[in-house]
This record gives structure tokens, C-alpha cells and sequence, in this order.
């Protein structure tokens, strides 16, 4: 048996599961809603405070959708309770992000500043000039997005600029040395 498919979400109070045909999962909760058709095969059942979801069979198709069914459902009840979060930081002379509105403007050494506008459901705070935090009630596009605004300019492994999660470990490079 999985050992995460077998665990049953447990969902808090203020947030309500319901469960359609074909397996579409509606989760609501303070922050918003969320929706997802989650595989036909896996049997989802919504049973007073928690959601069990158990596999027809063992075939090794059926035992990876058993957890990962549980694991999205258990999302996005986090989701629409507590929702998620990214921290990024942008290092370098001279590289900063601003905010106005929606959009989010970027200086990275380029010619030009890149601008990026906030998918919806998903907002962006900037702290300082060196901060930005992605905020969301859908783990999925909050991941994405942090990602889109990652890969912007990457962090480089000799003097660390460039733009990289708040939790991430930059592997440092020793630089060329001149002649003696």
C-alpha cells in the first residue's frame, strides 16, 4: 500500500471538499477556491473532517497515482487555507525589481529592463530592491511562476549574481588565476 496514499487529508475547519463525477475535486476555503480533475481510476471519498482515497487494484500505473492523488488533493487544501509562498533574491551590482500595479519590472544587466505581469491568482511583493515574494493559493503556478522569474538570469557560480530562491545554495567556482 502507499504509504502517503494511505494517509487521509485532514481538512480544517473553514475549508470544504466536494467531490464530483469524474473525479473533480472542489476545495474551498478562506483564501479561495481551487479545482482539479484528478485521475477516474482513483476512488476519492469525502468522509465528515478528512478525504481517504483508496486504488482499485495493485498494478504499478494504479500504486503511483494513489499517492500522488492523495498529495494533490492534499495541496490544495493547504492551498486554500494557509496558501504558499516563494521568497527569490536578486544579487548583483546594479540588479533590482520594482513593482507597479501587476507588473513586475526587473534591471539584470540587460540593455533593457524585463517586464513580467502576474498570472492570475498568483501576486508578487517586492521588498527593498532585492526581494521578491510570490504569493498564491495554487502550490503548481506559484512554483511555475517563481521559476519564470528565476530563469531571467540565473545564478552564475563565480560571483553569485543573478536571481535565485531565498533557500537555495549557490555551488562557487574559483576564478581563472593570471600568470606568474
Amino acid at each position: 500500500m502507499s504509504r502517503i496514499g494511505r494517509l487521509p487529508v485532514v481538512i480544517p475547519a473553514g475549508v470544504t471538499v466536494e467531490v464530483a463525477a469524474n473525479n473533480k475535486v472542489t476545495v474551498k476555503g478562506p483564501k479561495g477556491t481551487l479545482e482539479r480533475e484528478l485521475p477516474a481510476e482513483m476512488e476519492i471519498k469525502a468522509e465528515g473532517a478528512e478525504v481517504v482515497v483508496a486504488r482499485p487494484n495493485d498494478l504499478k500505473r494504479m500504486k503511483s497515482l494513489h499517492g500522488l492523488t492523495r498529495t494533490l488533493i492534499n495541496n490544495m487544501v493547504i492551498g486554500v487555507s494557509n496558501g504558499y509562498e516563494k521568497t527569490l533574491e536578486v544579487n548583483g551590482v546594479g540588479y533590482r525589481a520594482a513593482k507597479s500595479g501587476n507588473k513586475l519590472t526587473l534591471n539584470l544587466g540587460y540593455s533593457h529592463p524585463v517586464e513580467m505581469i502576474d498570472p492570475e491568482g498568483i501576486e508578487t511583493v517586492v521588498e527593498g530592491q532585492n526581494k521578491i515574494i510570490v504569493k498564491g493559493i495554487d502550490k503548481e503556478k506559484v512554483g511555475q511562476y517563481a521559476a519564470e522569474i528565476r530563469d531571467k538570469r540565473r545564478p552564475e557560480p563565480y560571483k553569485g549574481k543573478g536571481i535565485k530562491y531565498a533557500d537555495e545554495v549557490i555551488r562557487r567556482k574559483v576564478g581563472k588565476t593570471g600568470k606568474k
